[in-house]
């Protein structure tokens, strides 16, 4: 199977509880069945000299995989809508004016050696023109203590909380039924980056209150983002608090902040001035996090610098949800057009060639696990995807509230 978690090929949670009863010949087989049962419904060129994009349309399929190779060819500035919001300021979210600019991944700032980081932007091209309308946007992921007050109102059950059915689940063992969610789980010593399995696991009563498992809490982390959180658990608390979850292409409108074309969310460099700008993985991965920026899991939200627009941890912490429906090729059919694509909201459906049958959801920004060894999923414009049922200590979300019309 292929990389589920820091790649964000996220399959079902049960599926890790079944790794020890799963062996020889059989485990690929239950890993298959047991993925199945549960799928959700269905460098850079500035602003001033961006040269003006040559048409995809105009383009041969074969040039569609190689226009976007050389460093920020394709990106053209950034166009924000001059209309500001009607009525008064939402609290604790920052007003993102909306316009048209250029979506996608920028090579990575070390093109020829970062082949992680290239592999990273594969789902990612072309560039294509999008323009989003403005909207409000939640300053920080959602928090344990915003998550508790939902909880709180609508006695609102997680689904990392609840027990499964066998009747959902057919074959597994009656001991492996139980609630809980997927938690990283290091190993102590280097292990190949092909197989998972070495630093994930599936843990019995990890849940949004025990992040790591029964003898974890969230005591003292009121102001860290809820994490253990299903995509469902995060359409409920939207609903409940007069949201909705972001687009992909307003998610990443606002995560450039004002910027075109740039690698991170905040610049050209990773670590401008020898400065941390984001909580990811240092050190060598999986094994052994140095904690260089001052975090081995999770941080408060407001922890590193905001961007452009006043957004916190856009990139690394944890992973974001987004409404879209994922397909590696929903890139490709918008730049084919030629046109500027209009609040995009994501393709009818979802596919995922590495794991065909699970649907899926896309998911932004990485997390404190992401490293150039690894993921590079911090960097702006590259994407991530995950079964909607799926909870995990590295994944949270974030709100968004559209300007109300005139």
């Amino acid at each position: 199977m292929s990389r589920p978690f820091e790649s964000t090929k996220i399959t079902n949670p049960k599926t890790y509880s079944l790794m020890t009863w799963a062996l020889g010949a059989l485990f690929i087989l239950t890993l298959i069945i047991i993925t199945f049962l549960k799928s959700p419904q269905a460098r850079t060129a500035s602003a001033a000299s961006a040269p003006t994009p040559v048409s995809p349309a105009a383009l041969p399929p074969n040039e569609l995989s190689r226009m976007n190779t050389s460093t920020g060819s394709m990106f053209a500035p950034t166009i924000p809508n001059k209309a500001m919001p009607q009525g008064k300021s939402q609290p604790g979210m920052a007003w993102i004016p909306g316009g048209e600019f250029s979506m996608g991944a920028q090579d990575p700032p070390d093109m020829e050696h970062d082949h992680v980081g290239m592999k990273a932007t594969e789902d990612s091209r072309p560039v294509h023109r999008v323009y989003v309308d403005g909207f409000w946007m939640d300053k920080t992921d959602v928090t344990n203590a915003e998550f508790a007050k939902f909880v709180a109102a609508t006695h609102y059950v997680t689904e990392a909380e609840k027990t499964p059915k066998a009747e959902d689940f057919p074959g597994a063992p009656p001991e492996n039924l139980v609630a809980g969610a997927v938690v990283f789980s290091p190993p102590d010593q280097a292990v190949p980056l092909n197989d998972q399995y070495q630093w994930w696991s599936y843990v019995k009563g990890a849940n949004w209150r025990h992040p790591n498992g029964p003898d974890s809490d969230i005591k003292g982390k009121e102001n860290y983002p809820v994490v253990d959180v299903s995509y469902d658990d995060a359409l409920a608390y939207a609903k409940w608090a007069g949201k909705r979850l972001p687009t992909e292409a307003e998610w990443e409108f606002a995560a450039r902040g004002g910027l075109t074309g740039k690698p991170f969310v905040w610049g050209d460099a990773f670590r401008p001035d020898g400065k941390y700008m984001a909580n990811t993985f240092q050190g060598h991965f999986p094994n052994k996090n140095t904690s260089d920026d001052g975090f081995s899991a999770t941080s408060p939200v407001t922890k590193f610098p905001a961007n452009g627009y006043g957004l916190y941890d856009m990139a690394g912490n944890v992973w974001q949800w987004t409404s879209d429906w994922y397909r590696p090729d929903y890139y490709r059919r918008l730049a084919v057009s030629g046109n500027v694509t209009r609040n995009p909201t994501g393709p009818d459906d979802s596919f995922d060639p590495a794991e065909r049958g699970i649907a899926k959801r896309v998911m932004r920004g990485g997390s404190y696990l992401c490293t150039d060894q690894y993921c590079s999923r911090y960097m702006v414009g590259t994407r991530g995807k995950g079964e909607a049922s799926t909870g995990t200590n590295h994944l949270g979300f974030r709100c968004v509230k559209p300007m109300p019309h005139a």
